[in-house]
């Protein structure tokens, strides 16, 4: 492959365009995303609707500031990734279904295994899921954030 004509300088500032993008799409994108989790897995349960827009609320306050961190981050001190902590927020559209009385469903051993906390088995398995308008700027920004990585670590080449 040819050497990169761009300065680093370039690619990072497209990096960081990207992940502001991205981390206000998945903010953006959580009240709905635990409204549709809770509605996936009521099975016709009462539920308070109020409940799922606090959940949703919530989401955002507490989820919301962690994504904007860690997207404004040099990619080198990123120790988890934005996905990581939303499938930390199904705690959110969870407080709701139990509270609703609902049963948690049944897992294989490798769901219970990789994501202990998820009773309800809402872990989203990619941007996509969390909104499907998230999947090319997900996309967009990893792909960004590997041609950084990799010119900083490999001598400057994209090779």
């Amino acid at each position: 492959m040819a050497e990169p004509t761009a300065p680093l300088a370039d690619d990072e500032a497209r990096l960081a365009v990207l992940a502001q993008l991205l981390a206000d799409g998945i903010v953006a994108a959580l009240p709905g995303w635990v409204a549709r989790c809770v509605a996936a897995r009521s099975a016709g349960a009462v539920l308070d609707d109020d409940a799922v827009a606090d959940a949703g609320r919530r989401a955002v306050q507490e989820v919301g500031p962690l994504v904007w961190k860690l997207l404004a981050a040099d990619i080198d001190e990123q120790r988890t990734g934005p996905l990581a902590l939303v499938r930390d927020a199904v705690r959110y559209p969870a407080s709701v279904l139990s509270a609703a009385g609902v049963v948690p469903v049944q897992r294989d051993a490798d769901a219970v295994r990789l994501f202990p906390d998820d009773a309800y088995d809402l872990s989203p398995g990619s941007f996509a899921e969390l909104h499907p308008g998230l999947r090319v700027p997900g996309f967009e920004w990893g792909a960004a954030k590997a041609y950084v990585h990799r010119r900083r670590h490999a001598g400057g080449t994209a090779a």
